[in-house]
């Protein structure tokens, strides 16, 4: 009987001025190989990137995979393991009956996070964790380059 493989994901998202220019970025790693992915917008929360990355990830694979994902991001992490299932029971209101900031994201990622066997991992930032610190410097230089000169 094989085990089945793990697939790990270091994930992060930055905004310069929260929101202003962005990056996210991803570090996919299993024994053969690390695969980056990195995206960004000209204006947006450092939120919005934490969730772009982590369903970047997710969607890269195509068919049901067991996966660990590594965050810093507080936010993500309580986010998709803790708040969406009141979210999805209220309408996607917060507990003041507002509505849920980045709604369509949070969405996106719970389907994939349905579609995959996820394993959620925090990760302290800035703790010298290496893939943490790699994946961070390279979500902070894709946001780089949507500043203007």
């Amino acid at each position: 009987m094989s085990e089945e493989k793990v697939i790990e994901i270091y994930i992060d998202g930055c905004s310069l001025g929260n929101p202003g220019p962005s990056g996210w970025a991803c570090i996919i790693k299993n024994e053969k190989e690390e695969k980056i992915l990195k995206g960004g917008e000209p204006f947006a929360t450092n939120n919005q990137m934490e969730l772009k990355a982590a369903i970047s990830a997710l969607s890269y694979f195509k068919t049901p995979c067991k996966i660990k994902i590594y965050t810093d991001s507080e936010y993500v992490l309580k986010g998709i393991t803790q708040w969406i299932f009141k979210w999805k029971k209220n309408g996607f209101k917060t507990k003041d009956g507002k509505p849920v900031k980045n709604r369509e994201l949070w969405e996106e990622l719970d389907k994939l996070n349905q579609f995959h066997r996820v394993i959620w991992n925090k990760v302290p930032a800035h703790s010298g964790d290496f893939y943490n610190e790699k994946v961070d410097k390279i979500a902070k230089e894709t946001a780089k380059r949507w500043v203007k000169k």
